[in-house]
Parts: structure tokens; sequence; C-alpha cells
């Protein structure tokens, strides 16, 4: 994409991090607005290089008989825009620490194990309700140079004419989520990247964009 390298520094930048917009109705006969889904920091784990699986199951590999470690959850949701709409054939690229809180990535200093069972990575395209579904682990906490960071998903998502770096937080860890100074960086607009629970290590979390 020609707007890559822009991107990556407004991404690396702390003053990349958006507050969500306001609800407002936009008129007679309009639909109102929703929170836009505030941007985060892209991080230093990304992938670029990843030549493994990139299908939306991490938890299994191809040709591994075992299971990746850790709790299997499930996280669903949909790409909207800012009317509510949903965004048809949007990318995400989706990666993750593993349970033990390490990424599959050589700048990772971490000395947690690494799980040769695990995918880490994926790239999922919403259907034509803007939904896209994930089986995975759940990630594990860790320390970093920037302080601690609260279990949370990595997603890179690609609508018509929009992109954003996102990340998901889980709302069982209301505690460690506190501590998480990229999370309160975001301000008010912080609970929009705190997914729902829906039982049965089930989350929603909709993603939405500003698209013009």
């Amino acid at each position: 994409m020609t707007h890559i390298s822009r991107l990556s520094r407004r991404a690396f930048t702390a003053g990349a991090l958006t507050t969500a917009a306001s609800t407002a109705v936009l008129g007679k006969g309009a639909l109102a607005q929703v929170a836009e889904t505030p941007e985060s920091p892209i991080g230093p784990f990304y992938p670029s290089s990843y030549r493994g699986e990139t299908d939306a199951d991490f938890t299994r590999l191809a040709g591994h008989a075992e299971r990746a470690a850790g709790q299997v959850i499930e996280v669903m949701g949909r790409v909207l825009d800012a009317r509510g709409n949903p965004i048809v054939g949007a990318q995400l690229d989706i990666w993750q620490a593993n349970t033990h809180g390490r990424y599959a990535h050589p700048q990772d200093p971490a000395v947690m194990p690494l799980d040769p069972h695990f995918q880490g990575f994926g790239r999922i395209t919403t259907g034509s309700d803007g939904s896209w579904h994930l089986t995975t682990v759940k990630p594990g906490s860790y320390d970093s140079p920037i302080g601690w960071r609260t279990p949370h998903i990595h997603m890179d998502v690609t609508g018509v004419d929009s992109r954003k770096i996102v990340q998901m937080y889980f709302p069982e860890d209301e505690k460690m989520n506190a501590r998480d100074e990229l999370l309160r960086a975001l301000g008010g607009a912080a609970p929009a990247s705190v997914a729902s629970a829906l039982g049965d290590h089930r989350y929603k979390w909709d993603i939405v964009l500003i698209e013009s």
C-alpha cells in the first residue's frame, strides 16, 4: 500500500492515540454515529516476515498432533463504519503473544517459552455482514520496556479507504488493565478497546473505522 510508511510513523508515535468519536445524530433519516475504535501503536512484534499458516485458528497447526498450550478462546465481531454499517471485505491482520506472554518474533527479549504448536498470526477477511471470527488462546501478560502489558490482541485493520492499528483487551482483567500504560493512555476512549464477554471463553468486539 502506498501509505504504509506514513501509517508506521503515525502508529509508532504516542500522539497517534486517538479519542473516540462522539455519539451524535447526523440529521433527519441518518443513522447515529457509533464510537470509533481508538488507535494504538503497532508495537515492535508485528510479524512482517511471517511465513507460517495464516488461517483463523491459532490453536492448531498442520502436521501437529498437539494443540497450542493455554485456554482456548473464541473472539468474534464486525468491522463497521461510523454509522454502524458493515464493512464488507475488510482485512484484519492479527497477532498476539502466546499463553506464556511471548511472541514468536526474533526481537522479543522475553525468557518465557515459545509454543511450537501456536500459530500467533492470522489474516481474516470480513464477510457480507462485516463479521469475523478467531479461535486462539488467551495471551499472557508480560513486562516490556514501556511497562506492564495486560493480555491483549493486536489487529491491523484495513477497510475500503482507511486503515487502523488497534488492540483488544479482556473484560475480566480489570486490575491488570488498570496497570497497562497504553490502555490508560486512551483515556475516555479506553472502554471501546475492551471486548464484551459472551461466556464459555467467548468474546465479542466490534471495530469501528472512519471511512470517507
